[in-house]
């Protein structure tokens, strides 16, 4: 089985920086795209950033030149480095993976539980 943790979030004043974690484990045989997507209150789940196997990235254009997004395929792990933070950046992240798993033996995508990202004016 796998499974998706987010680690890193928390509360943090506008111009500040934090680096959100996300690290998968279980039967993992393969990872093709992992990403970051948000959501505040409100309003529906968008889409912050992508990175495939192949390390081509995708940003959303609010948080293009200030977030970066990279991975550690040895860790299964992906990154996501918040600077010059915004209110408006205030929501719970979570980390999505696209996996192929044994046992299952095709790709499925795996969503982690979320990190509150609080960032206060």
């Amino acid at each position: 089985q796998v499974r998706l943790v987010e680690s890193g979030g928390g509360l943090v004043q506008a111009g500040g920086s934090l680096r959100l974690s996300c690290a998968a484990s279980g039967s993992i045989l393969s990872i093709n795209t992992m990403g970051w997507y948000r959501q505040a209150p409100g309003k529906q789940r968008e889409l912050v950033a992508t990175i495939t196997s192949g390390g081509s990235t995708n940003y959303a254009d609010s948080v293009k030149g200030r977030f970066t997004i990279s991975r550690d395929n040895a860790k299964n792990t992906v990154y996501l480095q918040m600077n010059s933070l915004k209110p408006e950046d205030t929501a719970v992240y979570y980390c999505n993976a696209d996996v192929m798993a044994r046992v299952i033996l095709t790709f499925r995508s795996y969503w982690g539980q979320g990190t509150q990202v609080t960032v206060s004016s």
